[in-house]
């Protein structure tokens, strides 16, 4: 049986101890405050929170490079005899064409465009290495992956629009009235890329709780293998009430886990987002 390896961006979101259960390889971005250059994991989320305060502006992230990638992907194919890497939507970065232009100058490199973020990512990756340990070939892992890639629910709702105002991803005029109205925004992932879904008014608390139950309705054919509750800044109550949901609906595996910097950079504070496969089996 060959090695593979499963590799992705560290926008996948995941603690060191999941990506060590899942033998997943990271490669990780680079956030940028001001004039001084940030491993993405090495920094923490409070740390834009506190510069974004201080300066009134966004941290900076930038996409990896074809140089990184082939340093990458050439180390990993030391150890093992092919590579899956699931990439950010391409929709939203630059780093899955450069990871694509990299491969197709190697061999038994496979590059799967999640047409996602954070752990939407992750729970492709977690497929991709089950179908590995099980014995199946790169190209069927990869092949396997392509296929659930339409079928992932990444959604979240923000408690402020700021941070996707000033990083040039929502309108003035929407900033505006979601900020004036106190609309708390649902945004989706649709055809990789965030668009706005439902709206809501309240206390996050609340706010969450209307989130989950539309969520699961909207999207209510889902693999209740495994799913994620995951969020930048969030009450307590905020983080139960989310995974308290996701048990309801008989979820088997449910991962709480804290978005990293460049997922954070672009939503701020008070993000939570439920994150599941939504392709089982109709009731």
């Amino acid at each position: 049986m060959s090695k593979i390896a499963i590799s992705a961006e560290s926008t996948i979101d995941l603690p060191k101890e999941l990506l060590q259960k899942y033998n997943i390889e990271i490669l990780p971005y680079t956030v940028i405050l001001g004039d001084v250059e940030n491993l993405d994991g090495e920094i923490k989320p409070q740390d834009i929170f506190d510069y974004v305060a201080k300066t009134k502006k966004l941290p900076k992230t930038s996409a990896i490079n074809r140089e990184q990638y082939s340093v990458h992907f050439k180390k990993l194919l030391e150890n093992y005899d092919a590579v899956i890497h699931l990439t950010l939507s391409s929709q939203i970065s630059s780093s899955c064409e450069h990871a694509k232009e990299v491969a197709s100058q190697m061999e038994n490199v496979y590059i799967v465009d999640t047409k996602s973020l954070s752990t939407g990512i992750a729970l492709l990756a977690i497929y991709a290495r089950e179908l590995a340990d099980g014995g199946k070939s790169a190209r069927e892992v990869y092949e396997a992956v392509l296929k659930r890639v339409p079928f992932v629910q990444a959604s979240f709702v923000l408690k402020k629009l700021d941070y996707l105002y000033k990083g040039g991803r929502c309108s003035a005029l929407k900033f505006f009235g979601a900020n004036l109205l106190k609309i708390r925004p649902q945004i989706i992932m649709k055809d990789g890329k965030m668009g706005p879904n439902h709206k809501y008014r309240g206390t996050m608390e609340k706010v969450v709780a209307n989130y989950c139950k539309d969520t699961l309705q909207d999207f209510n054919t889902p693999d209740l293998s495994v799913a994620f509750v995951t969020y930048t800044t969030a009450s307590q109550e905020m983080v139960d009430i989310a995974t308290n949901a996701l048990k309801e609906r008989g979820f088997k595996q449910i991962y709480v886990t804290v978005a990293g910097s460049t997922i954070t950079s672009h939503c701020g504070e008070d993000t939570l987002g439920i994150l599941y496969i939504n392709d089982g089996e109709a009731k």
